[in-house]
């Protein structure tokens, strides 16, 4: 029995995309907790009855109480070549977030000024630069309302810590769950309502057009 069975979006011989669930840690940290490109390597190594070690390359991070696609790399080719698509702002990343509040315009641009205390693993935004910042963008949209909740589609430009979470509660709409940046709702798994949903890019290696979609969180759903 396998002691690990992800959600597998797409896969082929260099990269392989998960529907990762909240909670799972996505790389070693100080809890020691085993982290996905642990889980994932000894999942291939079982399922391919591979002998010898097996490669796994952490291409993004998502935060640990985040739900959704993560795209790893099966091969170092495809690894550093994905490594320079997201540097270089080619790959296109599309959330959903669900906030309490509704937000004031329907649609737009934010771009804050984040700095992060890694101490404590808090951002902090501002309307302009500050010595240690980095900018941050993002596009928002609303789709529908759910229930009493909102539900966006957010699409970030750059890829800051915890940048969507911080930037969304800066406009006045914390995320549900997330007590961190503002949210008065606290869930027992402590996940937050937020999922990486549609990843789209130009294949490393093939060239071809490549989108990825995962499913809608239960959350999501009107």
């Amino acid at each position: 029995m396998l002691p690990f069975k992800p959600n597998i979006i797409f896969e082929d011989n260099h990269l392989i995309a998960i529907n990762k669930p909240s909670g799972i840690l996505v790389q070693g940290d100080n809890t020691h907790d085993i982290p996905l490109t642990e889980l994932m390597k000894e999942f291939i190594k079982i399922r391919d009855n591979k002998p010898g070690n097996v490669f796994i390359g952490l291409i993004h991070r998502l935060d640990r109480p985040v739900s959704g696609l993560v795209l790893l790399a099966k091969t170092s080719k495809a690894l550093e070549r994905m490594n320079k698509l997201f540097s270089t702002r080619e790959v296109t990343k599309t959330y959903l977030a669900l906030v309490k509040n509704k937000p004031q315009f329907e649609k737009g641009e934010l771009t804050h000024h984040l700095v992060k205390n890694e101490k404590e693993n808090f951002v902090k935004s501002f309307s302009k630069s500050v010595p240690g910042s980095k900018e941050a963008n993002l596009e928002y949209r609303l789709i529908q309302k759910v229930g009493s909740n909102f539900l966006l589609e957010v699409t970030p430009h750059t890829g800051r810590s915890h940048q969507i979470r911080v930037q969304l509660s800066s406009m006045g709409c914390p995320i549900i769950g997330d007590t961190k940046y503002g949210s008065d709702i606290s869930k027992n798994d402590l996940s937050i309502n937020l999922h990486s949903w549609k990843l789209h890019f130009i294949h490393p290696v093939s060239k071809i057009q490549i989108l990825i979609e995962s499913d809608l969180p239960i959350w999501a759903i009107k």
